[in-house]
């Protein structure tokens, strides 16, 4: 089956020049041109306007309409401000014969613009003020219009930022993926699984979601930790949780399948693990819900996750045997680094004959603590995947699995960031760069 791969950071090299820079650039020659087409040249032409469009330029129109706004606040206080001084010299020319008094003024005015900011609650366009202030009237006493030289900082503010908003509305048009399911691990979202999404990857996430993208999660951890990540995701097709042990449907609360261990598989490993007194966390899946058995007397690491765990309400801890052999998803030892591994390197070629295989992961609930995970064979994430695709496809045949993943898992906010954007380009691809391949496979028919 054909399946699209997308590895991000999977080579060092230059970042992409994003829409973002493109639209500065663009909005900068805008007024640039603006000033031509007056006529302008050289030092007659203001800095204010392009120097608003940089400011304001956000990735979003939102963002763009809020610096816009405190930008123009800004320049309005810098300007009083600026035109108050210019006419308290103009008018008293005693002041401009001496320097020292004239620099002590500008000083004054700074702390005015800051101040007159803050005070009409607009503190984030203190800095803008006292800026905006201090460009009218540095050039004093060369200054034969203060009036004029205001205007024209008000009207290059006014211009950038009419250019800026115009520039960030307009889109190129974009064509949707509708046919594609985008398969995305949680590791590349949040650095753990106690962590919530961010609110920059929530927003990204959730804008993508409501534009139709089919995304579909995947975990290494039971579906408690989505519950608890991922309560404000706006998810809508099942996930694929317990390293590609079973898929969960989100919106029921439920699981859809499960590949579970052969019964005497598991009774076989069970009793290998009481010969060897080691203890363990028996996970069965019981009429869609998750139920947790333990045996053995529980060691000091697994009394740490066990203490931390126990609490959630998305799982049940029992602490009877009485479990279906034939519902256990798997099974998981916890210990130190080194006792796990020694108990891996005996028990792999065992696992392998009866049709099982494990994965050792750190715990997050305490430092030096380690789980081995215990599957069946035939559970893994291709495998889900696989079998996901076949359950969507029954409504729409035509949908094509796309996995993108960070290379290195998540290393900061940034980068589940620029997974989502590189989803968003896949998903909504420019247009006039794109051809619909589903359009093709109809006029090839036709």
């Amino acid at each position: 089956m054909f399946r699209k791969q997308t590895v991000i950071n999977e080579k060092p090299g230059l970042p992409r020049i994003g829409q973002r820079i493109i639209k500065t650039a663009f909005a900068v020659f805008l007024c640039l041109l603006y000033y031509y087409l007056r006529g302008y040249r050289g030092q007659s032409i203001t800095a204010e306007a392009t120097i608003t469009v940089i400011i304001c330029m956000q990735p979003y129109v939102r963002d763009t309409r809020n610096f816009a706004i405190s930008r123009f606040a800004g320049t309005l206080v810098g300007t009083f401000w600026g035109l108050i001084f210019l006419l308290t010299v103009t008018l008293l020319p005693v002041i401009g014969r001496h320097l020292l008094l004239t620099y002590a003024l500008m000083a004054i005015g700074t702390l005015l613009s800051l101040y007159s900011a803050v005070l009409i609650r607009k503190p984030d366009a203190s800095g803008l003020a006292a800026i905006v202030f201090i460009c009218i009237v540095i050039a004093y006493p060369d200054i034969q219009e203060p009036l004029k030289s205001c205007g024209d900082r008000i009207f290059g503010v006014l211009l950038g930022t009419a250019i800026s908003i115009a520039v960030n509305v307009f889109k190129l048009p974009r064509w949707k993926n509708s046919k594609q399911v985008f398969f995305v691990r949680t590791r590349d979202l949040v650095p753990d699984r106690y962590s919530q999404l961010s609110p920059a990857v929530l927003f990204r996430l959730n804008a993508l979601l409501d534009d139709g993208a089919k995304i579909c999660l995947m975990s290494e951890h039971a579906p408690a930790f989505f519950t608890m990540q991922l309560s404000a995701a706006r998810l809508e097709l099942p996930m694929i949780v317990m390293d590609g042990a079973a898929i969960y449907d989100v919106r029921n609360n439920t699981y859809i399948c499960s590949e579970n261990i052969l019964p005497t598989d598991a009774m076989w490993l069970m009793k290998e693990l009481d010969l060897m007194e080691i203890s363990h966390f028996i996970y069965t899946i019981h009429k869609g819900k998750v139920f947790i058995f333990h045996q053995g007397a529980l060691s000091d690491a697994e009394r740490t996750v066990y203490d931390s765990m126990r609490h959630s309400p998305y799982r049940s801890y029992l602490e009877s045997a009485s479990y279906e052999p034939e519902e256990i998803v798997y099974i998981k030892v916890i210990g130190d680094k080194e006792m796990l591994n020694s108990l891996r390197a005996l028990l792999i070629p065992k696992l392998r004959e009866h049709g099982m295989r494990c994965a050792a992961r750190p715990q997050t609930e305490g430092k030096g603590i380690y789980g081995l995970y215990i599957y069946s064979d035939n559970a893994g994430q291709k495998r889900a995947e696989n079998r996901l695709m076949e359950l969507l496809r029954e409504s729409d045949p035509a949908l094509e699995p796309v996995e993108i993943f960070l290379k290195g898992g998540f290393r900061t906010e940034h980068d589940a960031v620029q997974l989502l954007n590189v989803l968003r380009n896949s998903f909504e691809p420019i247009k006039l760069f794109h051809r619909d391949p589903m359009k093709e496979r109809k006029d090839k028919d036709e």
